[in-house]
């Protein structure tokens, strides 16, 4: 609701004052940030030209000295960048709340704070506690949580402001209403080339997931367009800004693709913190995979299924099932218990080594500690026995061990011995086993396996920095990938977001990612985002239907765009190149997605346009003006429109209707259907 002429020239005196504060501090912290960089140097060069005169003791005090005024000077940096930032946008919105003893809060909400003289809040950041308030409530009765307890009054008005080029154009009132003007109007705009911060339009069940801190892991089911990854990312910013000690170099993005990890770069930054470390499985899994060139990418392992190369699909089933972790979980406790050294030895000419002593302490005294780890704890030891504290004999006892052992490290050899062991479900013949072990490029789901078995038996590399990890697409990854995640961030919290219904792994579901919460640390709670906010009502019923959905709620508004079916084409190129046309002179971004890649490739040799970006799973860098995508790698990307095409001949199934799902739900204004 516009607000009263009146009303917005106070609000245009108060921008005015507020923008001349924002200037001077400005002028002022850049003087300040520029001479204390100088200042810190000079200290640097200072101390390194006299160092020869410190004693140890001081050395170290000047050192702690230095890191402690290089903070300083990179705070005062941080926050001068962050002002720059919102310099010509200084605020979003602003709250009036009445506390229970009667007194006023005026609160401008904005992109960071800023302060007076006097040290008055001028501004707020919006992830501070005050300003939840904005995101919780209409007006009326309301309470939210700061330091010192539970503050409860009266919400009395919530704005939003309009700001371009340091000028209010438009200042509304509203309540919660999710229709309200500015959130339309976002919804109304184009899609770009990456995702954007939405601080000012977050709605309240996304709010909830972000600023939680009450639980440690947090599972979130959330539909089609419901902001997941937004969220994801603005909870991170908001962590950032409450958790202590937590810098972004503590917080791991487990992504799809690259493509996904390119589309959300801007987005911290545009919050004003620094991009975190990203990472996929995958990545993971090579890194413990020595005996391999390469392990195959889950788009590949996907895409083996949707074009029909995949001989043996029940083995990859059962290789992806809960089951066979269970049964090789049976298989390893066996394979360690039966290791034993077999043989007593002699080290040097005197020193004796009995093999019963060395097995107890195999199976009893280091059980605590993965098989081979404790062959070094065992050498550690009987070094440290014979040579009276030493550890210069540590290589030789271990490399006897392994020589006097009946067990070798020797991956591959155990992964085989597994699939002709009595704990598979599936028998297969030794050359069949030898298909899929002996290859250059390891298969995706053996190569999970392997990671697996190979963590179980030499132990998982852990990460002791990772404080959060934040998992993506979470629908996508099975049970057993959860549980060498959470072995390997041991002292992480997690945020997993997901939706079963966009599952595109045809070996593996979940009826609920509810089932999740028992594998993590500490307390972990399931939460649900139940509204969209990326298409139309058109598109979501057509959607709906696919997986025979009603429980989407689309709050886009209508703009009758029916959803458009093309069947029976007699001439393909010219049909798709006019609608390529009618959508480019409408919209910013137009994709065509296709069931898989050859699909995509085969089209864009038929279109033959040099200003369409073929995309596959590997690409970076691409504009979303116009380019053709399998559905499989578009996942998480939205457009304004989109063309999904499949060639009669390839059309999809009724047990790929999942992957059907999510290259409509892509779309947010138009969409158009081929075959």
């Amino acid at each position: 609701m516009a607000i009263s002429d009146s009303e917005f020239q106070k609000e245009k005196k108060i921008l005015s004052k507020v923008q001349k504060l924002l200037d001077q501090t400005l002028d002022d912290l850049g003087v300040d940030v520029f001479d204390a960089e100088e200042g810190l140097q000079d200290f640097k060069k200072m101390m390194w030209e006299n160092a020869s005169s410190f004693d140890s003791g001081e050395m170290q005090q000047v050192m702690a000295a230095t890191s402690q005024e290089a903070e300083k000077v990179f705070m005062k940096r941080d926050y001068f960048k962050k002002l720059l930032q919102v310099k010509d946008k200084p605020y979003f919105a602003s709250i009036v709340f009445k506390d229970d003893e009667g007194k006023i809060f005026n609160i401008y909400i904005s992109l960071t704070y800023l302060k007076d003289k006097k040290l008055n809040n001028i501004l707020y950041d919006w992830r501070s506690p005050i300003c939840s308030l904005f995101y919780d409530y209409e007006t009326g009765p309301c309470s939210y949580k700061a330091p010192g307890g539970v503050m409860t009054g009266e919400l009395k008005r919530k704005r939003q402001y309009k700001i371009e080029d340091r000028k209010l154009v438009g200042v509304f009132d509203n309540s919660l209403n999710i229709d309200d003007e500015v959130l339309q109007e976002v919804l109304a705009n184009e899609s770009s080339d990456k995702m954007k911060n939405v601080v000012n339009t977050i709605q309240q069940e996304q709010n909830q997931v972000i600023r939680n801190l009450e639980d440690d892991n947090l599972i979130v089911q959330g539909i089609a367009g419901s902001g997941k990854t937004t969220v994801a990312l603005h909870r991170i910013a908001f962590l950032l800004y409450r958790l202590p000690n937590l810098t972004s170099n503590n917080i791991l993005i487990f992504s799809p693709n690259n493509i996904f990890t390119e589309y959300i770069s801007d987005v911290l930054p545009s919050l004003g913190e620094s991009n975190t470390l990203q990472t996929t499985f995958n990545d993971y899994m090579f890194s413990m995979l020595h005996e391999y060139k390469d392990v195959e990418s889950f788009t590949d392992f996907v895409s083996r299924y949707y074009t029909y190369l995949e001989i043996n699909p029940e083995l990859v089933k059962y290789k992806q099932s809960d089951q066979i972790i269970e049964d090789m979980d049976n298989y390893l406790n066996d394979y360690i218990s039966n290791c034993s050294i077999i043989n007593s030895f002699t080290e040097g000419e005197i020193n004796f080594v009995d093999k019963d002593e060395v097995n107890q302490m195999l199976h009893y005294k280091y059980d605590r500690f993965p098989l081979f780890e404790r062959l070094d704890e065992i050498a550690k030891k009987l070094s440290s026995n014979f040579y009276k504290g030493s550890g210069k004999k540590n290589k030789t006892f271990a490399k006897l061990l392994r020589e006097n052992s009946n067990f070798e490290k020797d991956y591959k050899k155990i992964y085989k011995d597994f699939w002709l062991s009595k704990y598979t479900k599936i028998k297969l013949k030794e050359e069949e086993i030898n298909k899929f072990i002996n290859k250059d490029v390891i298969n995706y789901e053996d190569a999970l396996l392997l990671t697996y078995l190979k963590g179980t038996l030499e132990g998982f590399r852990y990460e002791n920095n990772i404080k959060q990890v934040v998992i993506d697409e979470a629908q996508d990854y099975n049970r057993l990938q959860y549980i060498i995640i959470n072995k390997i961030f041991q002292r992480a919290d997690f945020t997993i977001l997901g939706d079963i219904n966009q599952n595109i792994n045809p070996y593996y579901s979940y009826d609920s990612l509810e089932s999740l919460t028992d594998i993590f640390n500490g307390s972990s709670i399931y939460l649900e985002l139940l509204k969209t906010y990326r298409s139309s009502p058109e598109i979501i019923e057509y959607t709906n239907k696919i997986l025979g959905l009603n429980h989407v709620n689309a709050i886009r508004r209508d703009n009758n765009k029916p959803v458009i079916m093309r069947k029976n084409v007699s001439n393909l190129k010219e049909s798709i190149e006019n609608d390529i046309k009618y959508l480019q002179d409408s919209y910013k971004s137009t994709a065509i997605i296709t069931k898989d890649y050859k699909e995509a490739l085969k089209l864009y040799d038929i279109l033959g346009n040099d200003k369409i970006s073929l995309v596959d799973a590997n690409s970076k860098r691409f504009s979303k003006e116009l380019i053709i995508i399998p559905a499989y790698v578009a996942k998480g990307l939205e457009f304004d429109s989109v063309i999904i095409y499949n060639d009669r001949n390839n059309s999809y199934k009724n047990n790929e209707r999942n992957l059907l799902y999510v290259a409509c739900t892509r779309c947010q204004h138009e969409l158009i259907i081929y075959n």
